[in-house]
């Protein structure tokens, strides 16, 4: 009997994916039945153990994404990542976009560059936006741009779009090779918040001993008895303070969970105070109940690969809509970035900082060229300078420029 969601057949697109951790973002395209995982790229090797438990049909690279070579990815229709997110340097701005080996960013243009899929998505941590005074953001907004991608990208807040108790704000970047296919896709729109946080923890059962804080055994057991007194909220340790959280959401997971740091979500249940299992990490990251947590990784990497990972059913629900905006659009004609042109002149709008959208609308092959286009359209280009000072105001801005 062949299941219509798991079924081949059934599902249109191919996908490769990279920095992959456990497998988040796989599983969002992958619940949608219209994406089948053709490649994945993973170097953490206790991230790999879970991936492979998980996903034992997908192929799985181990190597280091500086050793993967564009020809050995498979042509695929998407490609997807959520790249560690390091620092961008001003420096050599131009220079920056031809050396590859500069950051992991650039490690993953690479491969869509030489592959050039029908979309792309990527998911990142909030503060991508205003990293570097935005200079971060500018510089992957328009290399995505100037590589042939029409793209719009959005912060999305897990509780809000994903109906999971988790305040969890991620930036996600959205791009089509196809302009028809861009404007056909939106992000999804905000939905009422119906689980609680006693959907995804069991504040009934009682765990192992390892989960809870014993007096005589924690030297600030004291403090959090004192502080820690509701069933239906989350705790927090902050080093020397206790902080409840009385929004009704668990605050954002983090990497560091379970290894002595300051974010460890902390309960009060009916057999004492305890910190989150690791299977109720990955739950408040909207895993599935069937979601498999290897028994030889230690429960500080677990930790680590819950904070690590993405909101599945917001994950879900933007892959619905790129599957939505790829349907029924004919493949797009050479691209005119195989050309080399002097200037390459793009449209941004953008809602804010944390919502936009930026494509390439001309070529010019001398200042000439650049000046009329500026004139016919009755436009003014920003300039960095200009951009800067604005982007600081978060505004809604509509803007030209160059590069």
């Amino acid at each position: 009997m062949t299941n219509s969601v798991s079924s081949t057949k059934s599902r249109s697109y191919t996908l490769s994916a990279f920095f992959s951790g456990v497998g988040g973002i796989e599983l969002g395209f992958e619940r949608t039945g219209e994406f089948r995982v053709v490649y994945a790229n993973e170097y953490d090797k206790n991230a790999q153990i879970t991936y492979e438990q998980n996903h034992p049909h997908t192929p799985l690279d181990k190597r280091d994404i500086h050793e993967v070579l564009e020809e050995e990815i498979p042509y695929s229709d998407i490609i997807v990542g959520g790249f560690p997110c390091q620092a961008f340097s001003i420096a050599g701005y131009r220079k920056g976009f031809e050396d590859d080996r500069g950051d992991l960013f650039f490690e993953l243009l690479r491969i869509i560059k030489s592959n050039k899929p029908k979309a792309i998505f990527i998911e990142n941590v909030k503060n991508m936006v205003t990293h570097d005074h935005g200079n971060t953001f500018k510089i992957i907004r328009e290399a995505l741009t100037l590589n042939g991608y029409y793209i719009k990208w959005q912060v999305l807040n897990g509780k809000d779009y994903g109906n999971i108790p988790q305040n969890r704000e991620r930036i996600y970047i959205v791009g089509f090779r196809n302009k028809a296919a861009f404007k056909k896709f939106h992000f999804p729109e905000k939905i009422n918040l119906t689980k609680s946080i006693r959907d995804v923890i069991n504040f009934d059962s009682e765990m192992e001993s390892k989960y809870y804080y014993i007096e005589g055994k924690q030297p600030f057991y004291d403090k959090l008895a004192k502080e820690v007194t509701d069933e239906n909220t989350i705790y927090q340790w902050r080093r020397h303070y206790v902080r409840e959280n009385k929004s009704g959401v668990v605050p954002t997971l983090t990497a560091n969970m379970g290894t002595g740091g300051h974010n460890v979500p902390i309960i009060k249940t009916k057999t004492g105070i305890r910190k989150l299992t690791p299977y109720e990490t990955f739950r408040v990251q909207g895993f599935p109940e069937s979601f498999k947590l290897p028994k030889k990784i230690s429960n500080g990497q677990l930790y680590k690969q819950a904070g690590n990972s993405v909101v599945v059913p917001v994950i879900q629900r933007i892959a619905e809509n790129i599957s939505l905006a790829l349907s029924n659009i004919n493949d797009l004609d050479e691209s005119i970035l195989d050309i080399k042109y002097k200037y390459y002149i793009m449209h941004t709008k953008m809602e804010g900082r944390f919502k936009g959208e930026s494509y390439l609308v001309q070529t010019a092959s001398s200042d000439k060229e650049l000046e009329k286009f500026s004139k016919d359209n009755g436009i003014k280009y920003l300039s960095n300078k200009e951009y800067f000072k604005k982007i600081k105001r978060n505004i809604m801005l509509d803007f030209y420029s160059f590069e």
